[in-house]
């Protein structure tokens, strides 16, 4: 059977459930998908229950194989001609060339691995040093290749027309995205795909009756997530008498920042620290919220895959104008859009969800439906199949 290669970055990590959902969703089209990885993360990077089967199945490329160097020797002119591209990646530092030209034993390893398994087709989901792997496995044995772009290039390194020229496709999941891609390789073929929610799982839940209203934000704690503007726009809304309470889920580097500024707040009493969760208690914080709130800034967000999350689950969401939400949300239709580190304008939407149960449920019952037909993980898979031109079993490739 012809297969797919999957190759994701340090898979599984903790915000690579959406993969692990495309793969699967792939697999019931009849398509074996084959993962790759570049190096293992740590056991504690992933907390979903489908972390220990991913890694057992995974093949990872650093360290590469024993067999690499023979590989490459046994092709000196396409071992040459890999030397000839890394030369000629002129925006990249003579360090940074050093360290691609460190990754040929790797390229061979993934060449080695894909034979074994009878990969045609190489997708990564990566356009940074991922993407110079696929194309050095393409010069040494002509392996096609296909890159997704998850958030502004400028995040993604350099010399991107040497990273797409070969490329078969660079899907983009967002049409911002898809205009960045243009810009610099205007021959490309970019069809917009975004990542999916598994619609069936994701669902609304009980009615939940709180008193109170609950609210709750699902991202890493990297300061550009923004969790400081909500909280300054709760501490207004707390300040005007409404009620309200705010979850937390995630881990990361600005913990301590977050941490200092509910203090500074006085906000101890009405917000909640969860840290990293499963997918499962990421369901059951969703199913037992009021509202979702992501009010990132500046480069990186795309198509957030918690807030199609969220939106499944029918909360109403609260999200900043930033990547590709333009595209996932209508405001005050199926969700309420907000500039970036704009807290008056987080503060007079919190305002409104706070102090009127009949909008949040209209919003979240109009969010439900939109992530039904724009968000489900079946239907995002089968379009990148579509444009790789990989039919399911028995129909031929």
């Amino acid at each position: 059977m012809t297969a797919l290669g999957y190759l994701v970055p340090e898979f599984p990590n903790q915000t690579h459930a959406f993969f692990w959902r495309e793969v699967q969703a792939m697999r019931a089209e009849g398509v074996k998908v084959v993962l790759l990885s570049t190096r293992t993360p740590a056991p504690e990077a992933c907390l979903h229950d489908f972390a220990a089967a991913a890694r057992a199945e995974t093949r990872y490329l650093f360290p590469p194989s024993a067999s690499a160097l023979g590989f490459l020797a046994a092709r000196p002119l396409r071992t040459a001609a890999a030397l000839r591209y890394i030369a000629g990646l002129t925006q990249s530092s003579l360090k940074d060339r050093a360290r691609i030209a460190a990754m040929l034993p790797s390229a061979a390893t993934l060449c080695l691995q894909a034979r074994a398994n009878g990969v045609r087709h190489l997708h990564v989901h990566s356009c940074a040093n991922s993407a110079h792997l696929a194309v050095l496995a393409n010069i040494l044995d002509d392996l096609p290749y296909s890159l997704t772009l998850h958030g502004d290039l400028e995040v993604y390194g350099t010399d991107f027309v040497s990273k797409f020229s070969r490329a078969v496709l660079v899907q983009a999941v967002t049409r911002p995205l898809r205009s960045q891609i243009l810009e610099v390789a205007p021959e490309v073929h970019v069809p917009v795909i975004t990542m999916g929610v598994d619609t069936d799982r994701f669902r609304p839940g009980p009615t939940a009756s709180h008193a109170i209203p609950r609210f709750l934000s699902v991202a890493r704690l990297n300061l550009t997530k923004g969790h400081v503007f909500f909280l300054r726009a709760m501490r207004q809304i707390l300040n005007e008498g409404h009620a309200l309470h705010y979850a937390v889920a995630g881990e990361g580097p600005a913990r301590e920042m977050i941490e200092a500024e509910i203090a500074a707040l006085g906000l101890e009493g009405q917000v909640t620290m969860l840290g990293s969760l499963s997918q499962d208690q990421v369901l059951e914080e969703l199913q037992g919220a009021d509202g979702f709130v992501l009010t990132s800034f500046g480069l990186g967000e795309a198509a957030p895959v918690a807030v199609m999350e969220a939106m499944a689950v029918g909360l109403p969401v609260i999200c900043s104008r930033i990547g590709g939400t333009g595209d996932m949300i209508t405001d005050d239709v199926d969700g309420l859009l907000v500039g970036q580190q704009d807290v008056t304008a987080i503060a007079d939407a919190l305002r409104r969800l706070v102090s009127d149960a009949g909008l949040r449920n209209r919003i979240g019952s109009a969010a439900r439906e939109r992530a039904l037909v724009q968000f489900d993980a079946r239907v995002m898979a089968r379009a990148l199949l579509g444009e790789l031109g990989i039919l399911p079993t028995g129909q031929g490739t």
